[in-house]
C-alpha cells in the first residue's frame, strides 16, 4: 500500500511540474531553441515571474521613450516696430517667435544665462548693440533699442525653444534719413585700444581657409602692457565672440556665434571656430573687465 501512494504522489508530481513549465503569462517570453549559450534544460523552461515580466516590460518602454528623437520645429521672427522710426531715441520693439504656421512659440531654455540674445547692426557693420528682450509669454518679447544713424539695420535673434537646438532668426529694418557717408574702415588691424584696455588678436593660422577650424586668441592687457586679472564671467563664460560677414543683405547665414573655451590663462580669450563662406567679416568680442562690459571689433579675410 505504501509503494501505491509513493507511486501516486510521483506521477502527480511530474504531471504537475510539466504542466506549469508549459504555461506562458501574459507579458513573458518564450526562451528560443536557437540560444547559442548552452542552458539546462530546467533553464529553458523556467518562465519569468509576473513582477519580471512587468520589470522587462517597463525597461523596454523606458528604452524607447529615450531613444525617439524629438521632432525639431522650424521658427520664425516677426518684428513689430512703431509707425514713427527716428535715430537717437529709444525706440520700443516687439518680436513674437513663431513656428511655420504663425503659431507662438511659447517655452524656451535658458542659454548663456538669457532666455533671448538680440544682435542689432547696421547693414555696414559700423553700429553693434547685444541687447536681451525681455519675455512676455506667449512667445512675444519685447526691447527697446537706439539706432545711432538712418540706414539699413539687421536684428539677430538667438534663442532656444524648449527641447530644441539653438535657433538664429533675422530681420530687416529701417530708419528714414539720409544715410551718411561710410567712413573708411581700418580693416585687418590687430589690436585695439578701449580706454584702459589693449586687444591683441591672435590668429592660428596665416590665411583663414573656408571650412577649417582656426584658433582665435584675444590678449587682454593693461596699460602696463601687463595681462589683466580682473576678467569677469560675462553671460557665465569668459567672453563672447560674434562673427558677421559683409553682404549688401544682411541674412542668418551671414551670423556665427562663437563660445570662450575655458580654463585659458590670466587674460586671454580664446575661440574656435570655422567660416562657412569666403568674404569679409567683422568680428566683435565682449568681455568683462572690473564689471564693464567692453567691446574690440576686428575685421579678418577668409578666402
Amino acid at each position: 500500500m505504501q509503494r501505491i501512494l509513493v507511486g501516486f504522489f510521483v506521477a502527480t508530481t511530474l504531471l504537475l511540474s510539466s504542466g506549469c513549465s508549459s504555461i506562458i503569462k501574459s507579458g513573458e517570453a518564450k526562451i528560443s531553441n536557437s540560444e547559442t549559450t548552452p542552458q539546462t534544460e530546467k533553464q529553458k523552461s523556467k518562465p519569468m515571474s509576473e513582477h519580471q515580466a512587468h520589470s522587462e516590460k517597463q525597461k523596454m518602454d523606458h528604452s524607447q521613450h529615450e531613444e525617439k528623437p524629438k521632432t525639431a520645429i522650424t521658427t520664425q521672427a516677426k518684428l513689430t516696430t512703431p509707425k514713427n522710426l527716428t535715430t537717437n531715441q529709444p525706440i520700443n520693439l516687439a518680436i513674437d517667435i513663431q513656428d511655420e504656421t504663425g503659431k507662438p512659440v511659447n517655452k524656451f531654455d535658458v542659454f548663456q544665462e538669457k532666455i533671448m540674445h538680440l544682435i542689432v547692426v547696421s547693414n555696414d557693420l559700423e553700429h553693434f548693440n547685444h541687447l536681451h528682450p525681455e519675455y512676455k509669454e506667449n512667445g512675444s518679447f519685447q526691447v527697446s533699442v537706439n539706432f545711432p544713424n538712418p540706414g539699413e539695420y539687421t536684428l539677430f535673434s538667438d534663442y532656444k525653444p524648449a527641447g530644441q537646438a539653438e535657433y538664429i532668426s533675422s530681420t530687416n529694418l529701417t530708419i528714414p534719413g539720409t544715410v551718411p557717408l561710410p567712413k573708411s574702415l581700418a580693416k585687418y588691424e590687430k589690436t585695439k585700444t578701449i580706454s584702459d584696455t589693449k586687444v591683441n588678436l591672435n590668429i592660428s593660422e596665416e590665411k583663414i581657409k573656408v571650412g577649417e577650424e582656426v584658433s582665435l586668441t584675444f590678449d587682454i592687457k593693461d596699460n602696463n602692457n601687463q595681462p589683466v586679472k580682473d576678467l569677469k564671467p560675462y553671460l557665465g563664460e569668459k567672453g563672447h565672440l560674434v562673427i558677421i560677414k559683409s553682404s549688401s543683405t544682411l541674412s542668418k547665414s551671414d551670423y556665427l556665434h562663437a563660445h570662450a573655451m575655458k580654463n585659458t590663462p590670466d587674460g586671454q580669450v580664446k575661440f574656435h571656430t570655422k567660416f562657412p563662406q569666403s568674404g569679409t567679416y567683422k568680428m566683435w568680442m565682449q568681455f568683462d573687465r572690473n564689471g564693464k562690459i567692453k567691446t574690440a571689433d576686428f575685421w579678418v579675410n577668409v578666402e
